[in-house]
């Protein structure tokens, strides 16, 4: 079977401004074959951080979004019937395994936890895939690294890893970056100027502080970019926030005219 392995390799180097340790963490994990496991809120810079390491290490990239409804086929592969008859399809977890590629399984506790566990044996010392539906047993490749995520403040008991799956990982927490980096990352994703991306900033953190008092979630970096873009098209600073910030996070009048009244105070 041919795999255009092109079609996984990202092509330029992503933006990413480091907050910590996190790159020479994830490089030491890759070289001793540590799966890894990425903890923090929506729209911090996880998929990001994935992608800019990829390129780093010249790994192909394949990402799979989780969801309730995905099962172990989806990620192992399936027999499917077309005009010649049956053939076998490997699925995104089996491609990765073959071609050394970093698969990155995006919000994994959306996924059952009879799908997670097929990731078993792939994340120990034996590296392998078993396909039991057809009979055979793939090793990974040497360039071959899992990577999962997750938001733990979305974590109940019904979506949870087990700890099996979880002590097969090393962990890295991600958080909302400080706000001189957060402004940073703003006024270079979005075009807006430094001062601009510092007021945006200050009324996401402003949101923040409501989280568990009338939000679920605060306003992400990334809804904080999406802001940034739309007023470096033309889109007044008012507009813009409520369109990219308020209305996103909720739905409760109250609450948005408690983060309106933050966009007041910054953009006056």
């Amino acid at each position: 079977m041919s795999i255009d392995i092109e079609q996984y390799r990202i092509k330029s180097e992503p933006w990413y401004r480091p907050v910590a340790n996190e790159i020479a963490k994830f490089e030491a994990a890759f070289a001793a074959r540590m799966p890894v496991m990425l903890k923090g809120p929506t729209g911090c810079g996880k998929s990001r951080f994935v992608e800019y390491m990829a390129w780093r290490l010249g790994r192909p990239l394949i990402t799979v979004a989780c969801n309730e409804d995905m099962t172990a086929a989806d990620l192992v592969g399936r027999f499917l019937l077309d005009i010649n008859g049956t053939r076998w399809q490997d699925g995104p977890l089996t491609i990765a395994a073959r071609i050394g590629a970093l698969c990155y399984l995006d919000e994994v506790v959306e996924a059952r936890q009879d799908t997670t566990v097929v990731i078993h044996p792939l994340t120990d010392h034996r590296r392998v895939m078993p396909l039991e539906k057809k009979g055979e047993l793939v090793t990974a490749d040497p360039g071959f690294h899992l990577v999962i995520s997750y938001n733990p403040g979305y974590q109940s008991l019904t979506k949870d890893l087990k700890q099996s799956t979880k002590q097969r990982f090393g962990a890295m927490d991600f958080d909302f970056p400080a706000e001189e980096i957060e402004t940073e990352v703003v006024a270079h994703e979005s075009g807006v100027e430094q001062g601009l991306a510092r007021k945006l900033v200050s009324i996401a953190t402003r949101s923040r502080n409501l989280k568990g008092h009338g939000l679920d979630e605060g306003i992400s970096t990334r809804l904080l970019v999406y802001a940034g873009q739309l007023i470096a098209r033309g889109i007044a600073p008012h507009e813009a926030a409520e369109m990219a910030l308020v209305c996103p996070v909720t739905d409760d009048p109250d609450m948005r005219d408690t983060l309106m009244a933050a966009v007041d105070t910054c953009f006056g």
